[in-house]
């Protein structure tokens, strides 16, 4: 399908494409970092404007990845392109391509378009290049991802491809000893109660999270660089509003990596809200393969960003959806716990997840949680939660 054929399709379900920055003055969150717009300063001002400036620079400066094609065949498929169906598969590689680059050069990286570029972020690259020899391609993914139905010419949700991403890091782990490991951060995906049985929003387990740090560095320290997801269903047909408050309240957390989210089977990958819009990264366009190698460093990068933001309205989003964070150390993860705490207290008995601190069971075995929130904070907590779907 040609490339103007997918973005009538694209507009056919995420509706007319949005772009640009609204004349509203708004601050502008963009994965932790916030851009606060004078009164002087609009879309229209943006090249003279230094906070417009500054936000365009940040967004460009963003891993893009796209539908690709002509590369190798995924397994022993014939598919040598994920046109029309590998959205989620290439939204969920810029998260964890995000992930790295923050952790390799900092939140505070912007691509420099007169200078060669590094090759820490060639490397980075590197990694999701569509072939099997790349770490983290969707080749790789599909097949570790297989038992989450992830299969060559199918769409698959968030919560599968979440779990596709766990095993994939940990069959990458289990392949390379801990030193040279192409990913150098835990995954730990926060979903559901202990038992996997009750309704309710997702717990995130600060025991649970050490054992995945523990597990990844093989016993060697208690605390490693990690990246958490969420998935979650937020509703039935659309998100519930109740929702939204806080959905926009996680981009100003300094750990966020954004959702990967979008409608039925056109997922994007939001990194910034303003008011009730979000900003996209979009991967339904079509582009040749391209051979990254950290070793050349002539090598043409222009497709890996994107320098029009694209915009949605949250409200329009399919309610299921995934929430990344980065925390680089311990003390980065007890922030965020402080964060998501003081959030899911203020979330008016429809928290998107709770934190505690451990799992214990009472008297008849039954697992409860310990949580490190208060009981009154989530006073409303039961009367929402038939608004849950179990994933």
């Amino acid at each position: 399908m040609a490339s103007g054929a997918i973005r009538r399709f694209q507009e056919r379900v995420l509706g007319p494409s949005r772009t640009g920055i609204s004349s509203s003055t708004s601050e502008i969150w963009l994965l932790g970092v916030c851009y606060k717009i004078s009164d002087g300063e609009s879309s229209e001002e943006a090249d003279s404007g230094h906070v417009l400036t500054a936000f365009g620079q940040d967004f460009s400066s963003l891993i893009l990845m796209t539908y690709r094609r002509g590369f190798e065949p995924i397994g022993d498929t014939a598919y040598t392109s994920d046109v029309n169906w590998g959205c989620m598969l290439r939204s969920s590689q810029m998260l964890f391509a995000q992930a790295l680059l923050f952790q390799r050069l900092g939140r505070s990286w912007r691509k420099k378009e007169s200078e060669p570029p590094e090759e820490e972020y060639l490397g980075i690259l590197e990694l999701f290049g569509d072939s099997e020899a790349s770490a983290f391609s969707i080749h790789n993914l599909i097949l570790a991802g297989e038992s989450y139905g992830l299969a060559a010419g199918s769409w698959v949700g968030p919560y599968a491809v979440c779990r596709s991403w766990e095993s994939l890091v940990r069959k990458k782990r289990e392949e390379t000893d801990v030193k040279n490991k192409s990913f150098s951060m835990a995954v730990h995906i926060v979903s559901g109660s202990e038992d996997g049985e009750r309704g309710g929003a997702p717990i995130l387990c600060i025991e649970d999270v050490t054992k995945s740090c523990v597990e990844f560095s093989e016993g060697e320290t208690e605390w490693t660089p990690i990246l958490l997801l969420v998935p979650l269903v937020l509703g039935l047909d659309k998100v519930n509003p109740r929702y939204l408050p806080s959905l926009i309240a996680t981009f100003t957390f300094p750990q966020s990596l954004g959702i990967l989210g979008g409608k039925p089977g056109a997922s994007t990958y939001i990194v910034g809200v303003q008011e009730d819009k979000g900003f996209y990264l979009d991967p339904h366009d079509v582009q040749q393969v391209v051979t990254v190698n950290k070793e050349n460093r002539d090598v043409d990068t222009s497709s890996y960003h994107c320098n029009t933001p694209r915009y949605v309205p949250l409200e329009s989003l399919d309610p299921s959806l995934a929430l990344g964070f980065y925390c680089p150390d311990k003390a980065d993860f007890d922030d965020f716990c402080i964060r998501a705490t003081k959030l899911a207290g203020e979330s008016n008995g429809a928290p998107l997840f709770t934190v505690t601190q451990s799992h214990r069971r009472n008297d008849c075995g039954i697992a409860e949680s310990s949580s490190i929130v208060t009981s009154t904070e989530f006073s409303g907590e039961e009367e929402h939660e038939d608004d849950w779907q179990l994933l």
